[in-house]
């Protein structure tokens, strides 16, 4: 197998085992219900918006939030200021979000365009 399938399992690996983690701290009766719990999954899509300001900031700005760093981030502030529950979720959904993408070959973004991702090209034109 090639890298780029190797990082799509890895993604779903990352979203299932983050997943596994949410269901057994019960985070729906803690944190949100679950309703609430999707609209934030997809939150870090909002980062799209980076593209009104062109190719290079809409990356720069879709990346940032994307990379598994950010949620993971997030989950060890939780932890530095409490723990804080809310934050160690909200950062477990971030970091679920990334690997969620990931599985179905949106990567992170080249400043060529939003279709252009380190995981290959996406989109119809896939060339």
């Amino acid at each position: 197998m090639n890298a780029i399938v190797w990082q799509r399992i890895e993604g779903g690996l990352v979203f299932a085992a983050i997943l596994t983690v949410l269901i057994l701290i019960d985070a729906t009766s803690s944190f949100a219900p679950l309703w609430a719990m999707l609209l934030l999954f997809f939150v870090p899509d909002l980062s799209f918006a980076g593209y009104l300001a062109g190719p290079r900031a809409g990356a720069a700005t879709y990346n940032l939030v994307h990379l598994y760093g950010f949620g993971l981030g997030l989950v060890g502030v939780g932890f530095a200021v409490g723990p804080n529950l809310d934050l160690i979720t909200l950062g477990l959904l971030w970091t679920a979000h990334a690997g969620f993408d990931r599985m179905f070959g949106y990567g992170l973004k080249e400043t060529t365009g939003f279709a252009d991702t380190h995981l290959g090209r996406i989109g119809r034109d896939r060339k």
